[in-house]
C-alpha cells in the first residue's frame, strides 16, 4: 500500500502530546529536597539557636486617684474604711456630743456615817510591892583602846671588839629622810684609834635612801669614845676595827617635796 507524501510530511509536523513524567517526578523531588532544606534551617536557627529577643521596660505611667469617677471614689472610701490609725483609736459616734463632767461637790464619809468611837480603859492601880531588883537595861562594857605604839628613836650599836674604848659620845640626833619608804638597818665597818675617833668608816649595806646613808657616814665619824688612854697618843697609827649597826627609829623627819606645776596634791 503505497502512502501519499503529503500524509507523510503532515505526520513529521504533529507535537507529541503524551505527559511529561519525567519533568513531573524531577519537579516534585527538587520541591520536596527544598522543603527538607528549609525545615531544616527553621530548626537550626529557630529552635536550637533562639533568637536574642530585648524586651523594653514598659512606659512608666503615674495613676492619679480622683473623685471625679465612680471607681475613685470606691478606691478612696476603701482607703478610708481600711485605715490603720483609724481602726486603733476609739472614736464618739456622730449623733454624741462631748460634754464636760458636772461639777459634784465632795462629801466626806464621816458626814453621811459618824464612826463609833472607842472607850478609854479603866486604869487599873497596882498595889503590889515594887520588885527590888527591876529588870534594867543589860551592861554593856566598853573594850579598852590598846595603847598605841610610842616612837622609837634611832640608836647605834657598836661590836665587842669596841668595848674596851668605853661608852661613846654622839652628837645630837638629826636624820632627813629623801622618800616614804621605811629605811633599813645600815651597818658600817669602822677604824678606832687609840685617842678613840673613827678615823675610817666604810658602809657595809644601805638603808634604801642614799641621804640616810650620807648622814649616818657623817654622824659616825664625829662620834668619840670617852676610855681614850694616855699612852695612846704616841701609837696613833694602832687601829681598832669593829661594826657600827644603825637601827633607824620613828624619829626620822620625812622630806617635803614641792608638787610640780599643775599637778594637785
Amino acid at each position: 500500500m503505497n502512502i501519499p507524501a503529503s500524509e507523510t510530511a503532515a505526520e513529521a509536523l504533529l507535537f507529541s502530546w503524551e505527559p511529561p513524567r519525567r519533568r513531573q517526578l524531577a519537579l516534585a523531588a527538587f520541591m520536596a529536597l527544598s522543603l527538607t532544606a528549609h525545615a531544616l534551617c527553621f530548626y537550626v536557627f529557630q529552635i536550637v539557636y533562639p533568637p536574642t529577643v530585648s524586651l523594653l521596660p514598659p512606659p512608666a505611667r503615674v495613676g492619679v486617684i480622683t473623685s471625679s469617677s465612680e471607681e475613685g471614689r470606691t478606691l478612696l472610701r476603701w482607703l478610708d474604711a481600711e485605715d490603720p490609725a483609724l481602726a486603733f483609736t476609739t472614736q464618739r459616734p456622730p449623733e454624741e456630743r462631748l460634754r464636760g463632767f458636772p461639777k459634784v461637790e465632795h462629801v466626806p464619809s464621816y458626814l453621811a456615817v459618824e464612826p463609833a468611837l472607842k472607850e478609854i480603859p479603866p486604869q487599873v492601880t497596882n498595889l503590889g510591892i515594887p520588885d527590888s531588883q527591876p529588870p534594867g537595861a543589860a551592861p554593856f562594857g566598853h573594850r579598852q583602846p590598846q595603847p598605841a605604839i610610842g616612837p622609837t628613836t634611832t640608836s647605834v650599836l657598836f661590836s665587842k671588839e669596841l668595848d674596851a674604848f668605853g661608852d661613846p659620845t654622839l652628837t645630837t640626833l638629826n636624820f632627813a629622810a629623801s622618800n616614804d619608804e621605811p629605811p633599813q638597818a645600815t651597818r658600817f665597818r669602822v677604824a678606832v684609834n687609840g685617842n678613840g675617833e673613827i678615823r675610817y668608816c666604810f658602809p657595809l649595806n644601805s638603808s634604801g635612801d642614799p641621804a640616810l646613808d650620807r648622814q649616818a657616814r657623817r654622824y659616825l665619824a664625829l662620834c668619840r669614845f670617852s676610855n681614850s688612854s694616855a699612852s695612846a697618843e704616841k701609837h696613833d697609827s694602832f687601829l681598832t676595827w669593829g661594826i657600827a649597826t644603825i637601827q633607824w627609829g620613828s624619829d626620822i623627819a620625812q622630806s617635803r617635796r614641792k608638787p610640780a606645776a599643775g599637778v594637785t596634791p
